[in-house]
């Protein structure tokens, strides 16, 4: 009963008392939307069962269409469902995201494959491997929190993988390749250079989709005005930043304590320490830089009407009164 229920297309209306369709917190403010995304992140929210996950979406669509609260069912309880059903369902198509692929799985995921990466930098080998891992990795989450309710086929998917792989694997053994002579501090910065770089080439390419076709904009009320390539655009760039800034703390800190350790000679006595302080310090890092790092850009995000590209503008304006739209909104994705 209760699945039907999510699944059915009624015209439901969000409950005055609670929009949930909006986050708990004020997203027009960095705190609030800091706070949105340490729930929404947080780790352990990943060891929700899909049955509880389930039970969440169909509290939080039971209550927007205006039924009742079932008994001993407390506001902070339908909060709850909130975020356990933001944190694990795509907010454009509704669907269940890949586990790994959610936001929440960065931090213990990052902290694995960062920790590789920095620690098993000097040879071809295992820069070839990390970043590979690291890539496909983040092919998985660019594609997860894609932007719109486009359908790709598996050979586009297959095709921007296979760019985005090897682009920044090719980047990182380039990189690689110049600071060889260099001092061993800067070696170990190559993980943090090539993710940068590796970032503007994966979140393009696995992205591919909403380029070429645009991604759904809205209007204020929520109705849906059309697809823009222009809002694609601003979206896919204010994501490369915040993934840029989300990897920066540890894989720039991480180096430096390493660097330190190594010199003093407490990872030449000891060298089975060189990975756990890694992890440590990339867990503690990333702990807060995920959250953080979300927050710096809206997720609801929002363009002038007149910035979007001229063939939907003149579609809009032959459907309505475009004088009344002064912005448009759209998921800019994660």
């Amino acid at each position: 009963m209760c699945e039907s229920k999510v699944q059915s297309d009624c015209a439901c209306v969000t409950s005055k008392e609670i929009n949930l369709d909006e986050p708990r917190y004020d997203q027009e403010f960095y705190m609030g939307r800091a706070k949105h995304f340490f729930q929404t992140t947080n780790p352990l929210n990943l060891f929700v069962s899909s049955r509880k996950l389930d039970e969440a979406k169909c509290l939080i669509h039971s209550y927007k269409c205006g039924e009742k609260l079932p008994s001993g069912t407390s506001e902070e309880d339908l909060w709850r469902a909130k975020t356990l059903y933001d944190s694990a369902f795509h907010p454009d198509t509704g669907e269940k995201m890949v586990l790994i692929g959610r936001m929440s799985a960065q931090v213990p995921m990052n902290m694995l494959i960062t920790g590789g990466m920095i620690t098993f930098y000097k040879t071809a080998p295992a820069v070839v491997f990390w970043q590979w891992l690291n890539q496909s990795f983040n092919a998985l989450v660019n594609y997860t929190n894609r932007s719109g309710d486009i359908v790709q086929t598996d050979k586009q998917i297959l095709t921007s993988y296979a760019f985005a792989t090897s682009g920044a694997v090719g980047t990182a053994l380039g990189l690689n390749a110049l600071v060889k002579k260099m001092p061993p501090l800067v070696g170990r910065l190559v993980p943090f250079a090539a993710v940068a770089a590796a970032n503007c080439i994966n979140i393009p390419m696995m992205r591919a989709q909403e380029l070429k076709h645009g991604t759904p904009v809205f209007d204020a009320n929520g109705n849906k005005l059309g697809y823009s390539t222009v809002a694609a655009q601003y979206g896919i760039g204010q994501v490369i930043l915040s993934r840029i800034a989300m990897a920066m703390p540890g894989m720039v800190l991480t180096p430096v304590v390493m660097d330190y350790l190594e010199k003093r000679g407490t990872l030449s006595r000891y060298r089975w320490l060189a990975l756990p302080i890694s992890l440590g310090v990339l867990g503690i890092c990333l702990t807060f830089a995920t959250p953080l790092a979300c927050a710096l850009f809206k997720q609801k995000a929002s363009l002038p009407f007149f910035r979007l590209e001229d063939e939907l503008k003149d579609k809009v304006a032959k459907e309505q009164d475009i004088s009344k739209i002064d912005r448009v909104f759209f998921n800019k994705g994660l």
